[in-house]
C-alpha cells in the first residue's frame, strides 16, 4: 500500500509512458475495476495498431496503476478513456496521464481536444477544467450502463505557448 499523499500530488516513483502490448492485461484489469462496461483485450490490441490512437500508462515500478487513451484525427485529439486504480485516485496520476496524452497530441499537430465525461463525475470534470476544458454540450443518456448524460468538453489552443506553460505550471515544472 502506498502512503497517502495530499490530493493532487502523485505518489513517488511513478513513470508515465506509451502503453506496450505487455501492459494490456493490466489495463483491462483496471478498466474492470473502474467501469461497468469495458473493452476486451483484443480491442486494445487492435487500438495499438491504429495509427490515430495513442495510449499511455502510469506505472509504479512494473505495476500499471492507471491508463489513458486518445485518438488524434487531423488537428483534434479525442480523449477516449482515462482511469486510475481507485486506491490511488486524487494523487495527481490522472493529471500526469492527461499531460502525457496532450503533449503527444500536440506533437501530432492537435490544436484542440475533446472528451465526454459523466455529468456526475465531478472529480474528473474539475481536472479537465483545470486543463482548460469547458463544457460545450450534453449527450443525453450517453452511457449505456446507467443512461447517464455525458458532458462534452473542449479545450482550445493546445498548440500555443500559453497552453504549454499551463501544463508545465500544473506539473510543477519550470
Amino acid at each position: 500500500m502506498v502512503a497517502r499523499q495530499r490530493p493532487g500530488q502523485a505518489p513517488g516513483k511513478v513513470t508515465v509512458g506509451a502503453m506496450q502490448a505487455a501492459d494490456i492485461e493490466a489495463v483491462v484489469d483496471i478498466e474492470k475495476l473502474c467501469f461497468s462496461t469495458f473493452w476486451p483485450v483484443n480491442a486494445y490490441i487492435n487500438e495499438m495498431a491504429n495509427r490515430c490512437a495513442w495510449y499511455a500508462v502510469a506505472k509504479m515500478g512494473d505495476r500499471v496503476v492507471g491508463y489513458g487513451g486518445m485518438w488524434v484525427i487531423m488537428d483534434e485529439a479525442h480523449i477516449t478513456t482515462l482511469a486510475v486504480l481507485p486506491e490511488l485516485r486524487r494523487q495527481g496520476l490522472g493529471l500526469r496521464l492527461m499531460d502525457a496524452m496532450l503533449r503527444e497530441a500536440i506533437r501530432r499537430g492537435a490544436r484542440r481536444s475533446t472528451l465526454e465525461v459523466r455529468r456526475s463525475n465531478l472529480a474528473a470534470i474539475t481536472l479537465y477544467e483545470r486543463l482548460g476544458y469547458r463544457g460545450a454540450a450534453v449527450r443525453k443518456a450517453y452511457y449505456s450502463d446507467t443512461r447517464e448524460d455525458a458532458l462534452v468538453m473542449w479545450a482550445e489552443g493546445l498548440h500555443t505557448e500559453a497552453y504549454s506553460l499551463k501544463l508545465k505550471e500544473m506539473l510543477g515544472e519550470e
